[in-house]
């Protein structure tokens, strides 16, 4: 069972976390904006890694062009619904990871929300040219980092039955018997 105690830790755990990657990722987009617009690209390491300044207006791949506000809907529905497993989250400790990808996939959602509400874009710096990636920025590799965790926890670390917490039909009748 939650206690009131525990809902007031993890909120602040989350607070915290939000503060410090939002914060990081946001201070490199400044640093991007100050540093590489109309800038020549620069090779961090030569043909493999590269800083290199882009205004994306769309999603991964450049997807949903100029569609802001439904990325801005999306985004607020995902990060919701990663608020609800957090709220809904046990204590115990087997749960630790998914708590901290959660962390990471809200912090990656709000760091390029607060781009696409401020500026109408999102600043994307980072280009892995080996396979020809896509520009990206330091929200895009939490939110991208987090959900391959998340499927490899989902697929050899948790069990189906650890996920019961999230049954609507369960979780009522465990508040009707508290």
């Amino acid at each position: 069972m939650k206690t009131k105690k525990h809902s007031i830790k993890n909120f602040l755990e989350l607070l915290a976390a939000i503060l410090l990657l939002v914060g990081l990722d946001q201070y490199t987009k400044f640093l991007a904006v100050k540093h590489l617009k109309d800038q020549a690209e620069i090779a961090l390491i030569p043909n493999v890694l590269y800083f290199q300044y882009l205004e994306n207006r769309g999603a991964a791949f450049g997807i949903f062009q100029g569609q802001k506000w439904l990325l801005l809907g999306l985004t607020g529905l995902v990060i919701l619904g990663v608020l609800y497993v957090l709220w809904k989250l046990p204590a115990e400790r087997k749960f630790l990871p998914l708590k901290i990808l959660c962390f990471f996939l809200v912090s990656g959602g709000l760091g390029n929300m607060i781009d696409r509400v401020r500026l109408d874009y999102v600043v994307d710096f980072i280009y892995f040219s080996p396979i020809d990636f896509p520009i990206f920025n330091v929200a895009d590799i939490y939110v991208t980092v987090s959900m391959l965790l998340l499927l490899v926890l989902v697929m050899f670390y948790y069990k189906e039955e650890d996920f019961d917490f999230l049954k609507w039909k369960q979780n009522k009748e465990q508040e009707r018997a508290e």
